[in-house]
């Protein structure tokens, strides 16, 4: 959760955000996420904005970099960068405001067709991966046994939290801060464990992300390898931190593991 709000940054750098603001009237604190140290809608002369900010010598501040350096290629799904401020040792992004509300994941949601249509148009907008800068899977994945198989050359999202969608009147993704460069089916295969935290079941997470074209073309060799990679990361996770929402995440990523190892 982000712990700081407007009036307790540094006057210098709330000025810095001003001039492109205009006077702020009010922010409205973020409720979820766990990078940045600043997240609030903020109500200013000039319009409503996201913005985002986080100390520089914070490692994360990484993370904003990488989402500042990509979000021009990124096609409307995504809300467009309008700013870019380091100040006072600070480091802040500006975003369009969009109104919405959080994915609803659970069995039987509205949402669930949206999702699969987003996933979809995301991959095919984003192949070939536009000419940006950006990690490969296969160095994200160095190290395990799945590494080679997720090759590819589809820019994909990889945080695939329910708070990285926002319904409104139509779907945006947002917190572009871990991309990496792929194969197409990836972000479907990480929101199946999301789909089983859900309360899915690993048939029915599968079911959904056949209506996906790029998860109905990968190797099911290929998901069999990732899942079992992904389990182990989300098990190692687990036991570096006693973050509540790793326990369940790392369950349900052992419990994908483990249908996909059954026999046909």
């Amino acid at each position: 959760m982000p712990d700081h709000h407007w009036a307790t940054l540094p006057a210098a750098l709330r000025l810095a955000i001003e001039s492109h603001t205009g006077p702020v009237r009010a922010a409205r604190s973020a409720t979820a996420g766990s990078v940045s140290k600043f997240a609030a809608t903020l109500d200013a002369d000039r319009g409503h904005v996201f913005c985002k900010a986080i100390p520089t010598a914070n490692p994360l501040a990484r993370m904003h970099r990488t989402e500042a350096r990509i979000n021009p290629w990124l096609p409307d799904i995504a809300p467009r960068l309008q700013w870019t401020v380091e100040e006072a040792g600070w480091l802040a992004l500006g975003f369009d405001h969009v109104p919405g509300r959080h994915a609803d994941l659970s069995p039987g949601s509205a949402d669930l067709p949206l999702l699969a249509d987003t996933l979809t148009a995301l991959a095919q907008s984003l192949t070939p991966c536009p000419p940006v800068r950006v990690q490969a899977a296969t160095k994200r994945w160095e190290g395990r046994l799945v590494a080679e198989l997720v090759d590819g050359d589809t820019l994909m999202h990889t945080d695939v939290t329910p708070f990285n969608f926002l319904l409104g009147a139509r779907v945006h993704v947002i917190d572009w801060s871990m991309p990496c460069r792929g194969a197409a089916w990836l972000d479907a295969a990480l929101m199946i464990v999301r789909l089983i935290r859900a309360g899915h079941s690993p048939e029915q997470a599968e079911s959904w992300a056949a209506q996906i074209p790029a998860w109905k073309q990968a190797a099911p060799h290929a998901l069999d390898a990732f899942a079992d990679a992904l389990a182990a990361l989300w098990e190692q996770r687990r036991q570096e931190s006693s973050a509540p929402h790793r326990g369940p995440l790392a369950e349900a990523a052992r419990a994908w593991a483990t249908y996909r190892r059954q026999p046909a």
